[in-house]
């Protein structure tokens, strides 16, 4: 097919599937009196770190390696210094391992490593809960006890073991809805609210969606393989390839995020899925008539983290930096650059619309026609744009810009031409 095939997601599956045992192990652990709060940190970290060897082979120094600077920076650093800090050498460390991806992909000609695809997907997870440390501890949300209070070395260590298990606990290590330090502190210290049999119990729900995901994904990959693909297809048909193979790739993300909320439910975290919900809204995500609708709801814990990152901390222009630092924090491929300039433009040009037809589609008939085509038209665009993050090759990336789907994104760019003067502007 020509497409990225979402390497790191079939490892990491299968890693966090084997990761199950362990975190059903911990919640009953943690129900026991002498299972002690250090020793509940030493066990989620040192089964991060089993976990990723398990799943990164040697990589996996890419994410200790971070995981233990920042430590050292918080420890280091005054509470109004951190983030500054820890966000340029974690951002700027990813940002090396991206160069090295792209060195091997368009240099080399070489498909890179799964090992490596999952080391740089775990780093992009640790970089979330990394800046979100650092941002509760300049905005004061975790106290800490500064660089000139510490007396101690057990001190020390203790405040670095608490850390450094946050960074690194197996059941977000490889994916889940992002975990705030507070929450993390709070499960950890309190304990397990109910025993792995009703944890156990809880998992049917998603196992069920599990395998319902996946049948689906069978059944699109047989629809993809009678189909003659982007390089074969000609006018409309390109746009139903267009559509089916987003629809595999979603399905895709799916399965990951479902089970990547089951592992933390099983580990006694329900408290973030409760807090964030869940990544997989699939029924707002498929359903929705908007494309701003779509873009809050997809990835829900990202689109959060981006919005306190940065869209309220930016003066000026928010939607395109936050657009912006989404295609870097992604890997500023060609493909990721064209798919995210697209969805900010989309976006944009959503607001402009919906602000329109809200003064002549308000009830009956237009209304309903106004949703029925908002729907058609965010399900086509977010699938181009989905395909253009995904295509790393070159080849692919043109079939797909000459192909009739760049119809969709371009109808947001007339658009914004049309209204952008004197109706609004980005802010």
């Amino acid at each position: 097919m020509g497409w990225h095939q979402l390497l790191p997601l079939y490892p990491l599956t299968l890693c966090q599937a084997a990761a199950l045992p362990f975190a059903l192990l911990f919640r009953s652990l943690c129900t026991l009196d002498a299972f002690s709060t250090h020793a509940r940190h030493l066990f989620l970290l040192a089964g991060g770190g089993m976990l990723a060897w398990a799943a990164m082979g040697c990589h996996a120094v890419l994410v200790f390696i971070p995981a233990v600077c920042a430590v050292v920076l918080i420890l280091s650093l005054s509470a109004q210094d951190v983030h500054r800090w820890v966000f340029l050498f974690q951002m700027g460390w990813q940002s090396l391992c991206h160069l090295g991806l792209h060195y091997t992909e368009h240099y080399l000609q070489q498909p890179p490593s799964s090992r490596f695809c999952t080391a740089l997907s775990a780093l992009m997870l640790l970089t979330q809960r990394v800046t979100s440390l650092s941002l509760d501890i300049c905005e004061g949300k975790v106290a800490t006890a500064g660089p000139r209070s510490r007396s101690s070395w057990s001190g020390n260590l203790g405040e670095a073991l608490t850390y450094l298990s946050y960074l690194l606990f197996f059941p977000a290590l490889l994916g889940g809805p992002l975990c705030s330090f507070q929450t993390f502190q709070a499960r950890v210290c309190n304990g397990s609210p109910a025993g792995p049999g009703h944890a156990a119990r809880a998992l049917a729900w998603p196992g069920l969606q599990l395998l319902s995901l996946e049948g689906l994904k069978v059944a699109v990959r047989v629809l993809l393989g009678a189909s003659p693909g982007l390089a074969g297809c000609r006018q409309l048909e390109c746009v139903l390839v267009v559509w089916a193979t987003a629809g595999f790739f979603k399905l895709t993300y799916y399965s990951h995020w479902t089970l990547d909320a089951a592992l933390l439910q099983a580990a006694g975290f329900e408290p973030v899925c409760e807090e964030q919900g869940p990544d997989a809204d699939i029924w707002t995500l498929e359903t929705a008539h908007r494309i701003s609708v779509f873009t809050r709801a997809w990835n829900r814990s990202t689109a959060r983290w981006l919005r306190r990152l940065v869209f309220q901390r930016s003066a000026r222009w928010r939607r395109a930096l936050t657009f912006a630092f989404s295609a870097w924090w992604h890997g500023l491929h060609p493909g990721q650059a064209l798919g995210f300039l697209c969805w900010a433009v989309a976006v944009e040009a959503d607001h402009l619309v919906h602000a329109y037809a809200r003064k002549w589609a308000s009830s009956g008939p237009p209304r309903l026609l106004c949703r029925v085509l908002g729907w058609v038209h965010t399900q086509l665009t977010t699938a181009y744009i989905l395909l253009a993050v995904q295509a790393h090759c070159p080849t692919t990336l043109w079939q797909l810009c000459t192909s009739c789907g760049i119809v969709f994104p371009l109808a947001h760019c007339l658009v914004l031409l049309l209204f952008a003067k004197g109706k609004r502007k980005w802010d």
